[in-house]
Parts: structure tokens; C-alpha cells; sequence
């Protein structure tokens, strides 16, 4: 089984501010850094780090240079990501002193797949290998449905949530990995047990993570509910922590480790991710998720 992440490369713009800005408001920043992030290249790295063979399919811009290396040096395939003329997405970040963020997104040589490249890289895929998607890319829409007549196990990470999304037949998707503001954008309903409900009654056969910030995280398939705390940690940047949490859990469920193992695993890997700095960077290995004392 080969595990295929289909989606974006960001450079990432943070900068350290006191607050986070309202409208016609202009603040001084403490501080800026670069950092390689995007949800598609966060996810394959923590995939990468947490013991997984993944093979990356992504678009870089001119400038895109630092994404393709932190890529290779953490141990994901990039024989799939192309360089294309014009700029590479980008974001850029506001830290506050609490550690929340508030992001801006630019979409750049990500907003450029093609029907043809999305075929060429699937390709290399058949029945039963894994199609991680995310919504920071155009078409994947295509992607889902290409995938899916493969035979594909689609997984899908709704976010960000927008209209592109209406599009995409979610009946082919095998498992949602979602937070509980993109849940209530899908079920029209903020609670989370009705969220959970809305995604077994619209969505029979999929397997649901539900990630609810302080408040843990709950996994639903197979008709039971695993339920898992948040380990609290002092905060630095929250930017990469769904990212770590999509890949640890991806891990698990490869290895074939019970639910309650992955969604531990998962939250201390995500713990770990938002003690540290930057995106990509702030994500752990395994030996250190399987070490930290929590």
C-alpha cells in the first residue's frame, strides 16, 4: 500500500504581533520569520516523521526551493512535485502572545493543477493505496473522483472550508479528518455530538476524526465512538498542530494500531507540534512522540 499526499507547498510568512489586527488597524511587529508550511506539505512531513513512506504530489513556484528540500530532508518522495513559472503559495501569519494565529492565504502555483498532471501522478497508484487530499489546492474535486475509480482510499481534510468544496462528491471519501468548525459547516449544527451524527447519517460508510481543540479529539466509524483528551502544553505557534494530528492518525491507521493507540498517539504528536515554532519545523519525529512524558 502506497500513501499519496495530493496537495499544497507554502512558504510561510510569520510575524510575532501582540495582538491580532483588527480592520484599519496598523501594528508594529515584535518579529518575522520564514518558515516552509502549507497543509499538504505539513501533513506529508508528519507522515514522513511518523514512520510512513509518502509520495508527494505539489506545484512550486520560482522561489519554491527551501519547500522541495525540506521535503527530501524529511524523508517524503518528491519525484512528483513540479516547479512552474510565477510564485509559490504563501501565507502570512500572525502570532499573538497567546500563541493563536490568524492566516492569510495566497494560493500561487497551488491554485495551478491541471486534469492532465492530477492523471499523470495517479498513475503511479492502484486499488488500495491511499489519496490524502486538503482544500488548499484547485480541483480536488477531479482528484477525488479519479482517485476514488482506482479504487483509491480517499481521505479528505476539508480545510479550508469554502464553496470549492460543494463540488467534491464526499460520498467517495473513506475518512474525514476535520475540526469542529469545518464539522459544523458540513453538518449545519455546532455541537459536536450532532456534528458527529449529521456525518453517520450523511455519510454512511466513512470513517469520521473529529478534532475539538482543548477539548480532545473523537474518532466514529464502524458504529462506536473513541474518545481522546488534549495533553496541555505551554503554547508557542497552534499553525501546524491539525497537520501533525492528520498525520499521526494516517500513521497509525497504516500500522494497524487500535483507534484509542492512534488518537493518543496523534495528540501528543500534535502536544509536541504546537510547544515550538514555525509549521513544518515545530513537527516531531516519532522517537520523540514515544518519549515525551506528557
Amino acid at each position: 500500500m502506497k500513501v499519496l499526499n495530493m496537495g499544497s507547498l507554502n512558504l510561510d510568512y510569520v510575524y510575532q504581533v501582540d495582538h491580532i489586527l483588527t480592520g484599519g488597524e496598523t501594528l508594529a511587529s515584535g518579529g518575522m520569520e520564514v518558515f516552509p508550511g502549507g497543509k499538504g506539505l505539513n501533513q506529508s512531513i508528519a507522515l514522513a516523521k511518523a514512520g510512513v513512506p509518502v509520495y508527494h504530489a505539489g506545484l512550486i513556484g520560482e522561489e519554491g526551493q527551501m519547500l522541495l528540500d525540506i521535503c527530501g530532508g524529511s524523508g517524503v518522495d518528491t519525484r512528483y512535485i513540479r516547479r512552474i513559472p510565477g510564485n509559490s503559495g504563501h501565507t502570512i501569519i500572525q502570532v499573538d502572545r497567546q500563541a493563536q494565529n490568524c492566516i492569510l492565504l495566497y494560493g500561487g502555483s497551488n491554485r495551478a493543477f491541471t486534469r492532465e498532471y492530477i492523471d499523470e501522478v495517479l498513475e503511479g497508484f492502484e486499488a488500495g493505496d491511499v489519496l490524502l487530499l486538503q482544500n488548499e489546492i484547485n480541483l480536488v474535486d477531479y482528484a477525488v473522483e479519479k482517485g476514488w475509480e482506482r479504487g483509491m482510499k480517499v481521505v479528505l481534510n476539508p480545510s479550508p472550508m469554502d464553496d470549492k468544496l460543494d463540488a467534491v462528491d464526499m460520498k467517495k471519501v473513506s475518512l474525514f479528518l476535520l475540526n469542529e468548525v469545518e464539522g459544523a459547516q458540513i453538518a449545519g449544527t455546532e455541537d459536536p455530538d450532532r456534528i458527529l451524527e449529521q456525518m453517520a447519517e450523511k455519510f454512511p460508510d466513512a470513517e469520521v476524526v473529529l478534532t475539538l481543540g482543548s477539548r480532545g479529539s473523537v474518532y466514529q466509524g464502524g458504529g462506536r465512538q473513541v474518545r481522546q483528551k488534549a495533553y496541555r502544553v505551554q503554547a508557542v505557534d497552534t499553525t501546524a498542530a491539525g497537520d501533525t494530528f492528520t498525520g499521526y492518525f494516517i500513521a497509525g491507521m497504516l500500522q494497524g494500531m487500535e483507534v484509542s493507540r492512534i488518537l493518543d498517539m496523534a495528540s501528543r504528536a500534535s502536544a509536541l507540534a504546537v510547544s515550538r515554532k514555525g509549521a513544518a519545523p515545530s513537527i516531531p519525529r516519532m522517537e520523540e512522540v514515544l518519549a515525551a512524558r506528557l
